[in-house]
């Protein structure tokens, strides 16, 4: 029996390779999937950009209230969902052919799949051959905890996670630990060694400065004090949902 993919894409201001990256997703996909797209009120071309492929798979909602933020951004667009498997999608990366085959059939048998990745440059040139060798990447409550290494781009869920870990707690630093952890907590997890995406640093990505994204914390600017007290707030938030869930 298949089941629905449905593949979440937060926007803002990505006009440059949102092209490039929706014709990656949609041939990956079947006719009765959906990417669903929030946008936080772009001001440059990225909605037209998504309007233009007339394909009924593609579904736009604005992020309310305006400039909700990248984390709330994300949130929406999987409130959205009505798909049985969650895949989450940057704006400007490109996905390989086989990510959804492959990953579906992971999804089979746990509840949160992370793929590996290629990072590379605004043009598609490898800087790094593995996302996985530059964190340390793995399941785990407590590594992940102590050092986030799930890449929001790279994961995919059943649906019940996302019931489970929305709406995102308003002091959270980044959605992609916040998943990550909500799988380790209300199923199995695993890190799969396939790079099934082309993950893009370019120099603007909106999400860059996130505490708590898995690649913005190999240059954090934050101090010591400040990530020990990021960790407490979501230990604190984790505690709180897992009360809240029963």
């Amino acid at each position: 029996m298949s089941r629905k993919i449905s593949v979440c894409m937060a926007t803002y201001k990505g006009a440059l390779f949102i092209k490039e990256q929706l014709e990656s997703i949609l041939v990956c996909l079947g006719t009765d999937d959906e990417v669903i797209i929030s946008d936080d009120y772009s001001p440059d071309d990225t909605l037209a950009i998504a309007r233009s492929f007339d394909d009924p798979r593609i579904k736009i909602f604005m992020n309310e209230p305006k400039n909700k933020g990248h984390i709330g951004n994300f949130g929406n667009a999987m409130s959205k969902a009505t798909g049985d498997l969650i895949f989450l999608a940057d704006q400007d990366d490109v996905w390989h052919p086989e990510r959804v085959s492959t990953v579906s059939k992971a999804l089979q048998e746990h509840e949160l799949v992370v793929c590996d990745c290629w990072v590379v440059d605004g043009k598609l040139n490898v800087i790094n051959d593995s996302f996985y060798s530059i964190i340390n990447a793995g399941s785990g409550l407590t590594k992940n905890w102590v050092k986030n290494t799930y890449l929001g781009c790279c994961m995919a869920f059943h649906k019940r996670i996302v019931e489970k870990a929305l709406p995102f707690p308003k002091n959270i630093a980044s959605h992609d630990n916040w998943m990550g952890l909500m799988g380790e907590i209300y199923g199995s997890t695993v890190f799969i060694p396939e790079k099934l995406h082309y993950f893009r640093r370019h120099g603007t990505n909106f999400s860059q400065n996130d505490e708590g994204d898995a690649m913005s914390e190999q240059t954090s600017p934050y101090t010591f004090m400040q990530k020990m007290k990021i960790r407490w707030v979501l230990a604190i938030e984790l505690l709180k949902r897992v009360i809240r869930n029963g």
